[in-house]
């Protein structure tokens, strides 16, 4: 079986770098490695992707002291958490009997390690079992460093503060223009789904209206697992964490790739440009106990015009 899918292997050709993604295959596997387990098991932090009853792919975050990251066996990961009630992913995750698929990555800013797992997901108690299919060493590029802390849940007695919209309000583009770091969910043409880090300069989110932005994709791996996911697939989520108070913005909508030279060339370090209209917005303030302190940018990043 191809360890790439179609719409993969065609980004890498239209980028000129299949050479390079075939180098990068031996980073893609079935299983955790032993290594993997001990840094998976002191992590705080989550991301996964997934797609609602309607169709929609939301990226969320789930948080849990460390050890809530769990390998009991090398192809399966246990997550002792489950999405609050006003996250758009708790449909999906709370009640899940049956396998639903979900991609993740587990990201440790402080040390800018990183790795991607994507599998089918179940319920279990008060938490999740993923048999996992893929699991993805990935690189430390454009990762911003700062220190975490968890903290008491913000909003614990009276519950979070919901904001649902179907565009970006202005205090929402503001935040958006400064963010550095987001993460972008993403599925394949048979429900596969992927989750990823993009990260920059603050600016290199570009907000072109209340419904459109977009970011440069800079080199990396030549896997192309998000873009080619969106070459069959033009449905995806981010997320954009607010680290210093807990907030957390949710954003679904489609994607597509930009290649036009004359475009990409515009942005610097861009190889190509991804361009996301919005189609629903959820906000919730408060949602995540996982505060964040400022960054020291990645020596990778370049500079934002």
């Amino acid at each position: 079986m191809p360890v790439y899918h179609r719409g993969e292997a065609a980004v890498q050709q239209r980028a000129g770098l299949a050479d390079q993604a075939e180098f990068s295959r031996g980073g893609i596997g079935r299983t955790v490695p032993e290594v993997a387990v001990a840094f998976l098991a002191e992590q705080p932090m989550i991301i996964v992707g997934g797609t609602d009853a309607g169709g929609r792919v939301w990226a969320t975050q789930l948080t849990g002291a460390p050890g809530f990251l769990r390998v009991p066996a090398p192809d399966v990961l246990t997550i002792a958490a489950l999405p609050h009630h006003d996250d758009p992913l708790a449909p999906l995750l709370r009640t899940a009997a049956a396998p639903v698929q979900v991609g993740m990555i587990a990201i440790e800013p402080a040390t800018r390690r990183r790795m991607r797992l994507n599998g089918r997901a179940r319920t279990v108690g008060d938490g999740l079992r993923i048999d996992l299919d893929q699991v993805i060493a990935n690189c430390p590029k454009y990762l911003q460093k700062r220190a975490g802390h968890l903290t008491e849940e913000e909003g614990a007695a009276t519950g979070p503060t919901v904001l649902d919209g179907t565009a970006l309000t202005r205090r929402q583009q503001e935040a958006l223009s400064r963010a550095d770091t987001f993460y972008v969910a993403t599925g394949d043409d048979r429900g596969a789904m992927d989750a990823s880090h993009r990260g920059g300069n603050p600016g290199f989110v570009e907000v072109l209206s209340s419904t459109l932005l977009r970011w440069p994709d800079y080199t990396g791996n030549a896997m192309f697992l998000t873009l080619g996911n969106l070459l069959l697939n033009p449905v995806a989520g981010l997320l954009f964490p607010h680290g210093q108070d807990g907030t957390l913005l949710h954003l679904s909508g489609t994607a597509r790739t930009v290649w036009e030279t004359e475009e990409v060339e515009r942005v610097p370090g861009a190889q190509r440009l991804v361009e996301f209209s919005v189609d629903a917005v959820r906000e919730v303030e408060g949602a995540s106990a996982l505060h964040w302190g400022e960054p020291a940018y990645s020596r990778f990043n370049p500079p934002v015009r």
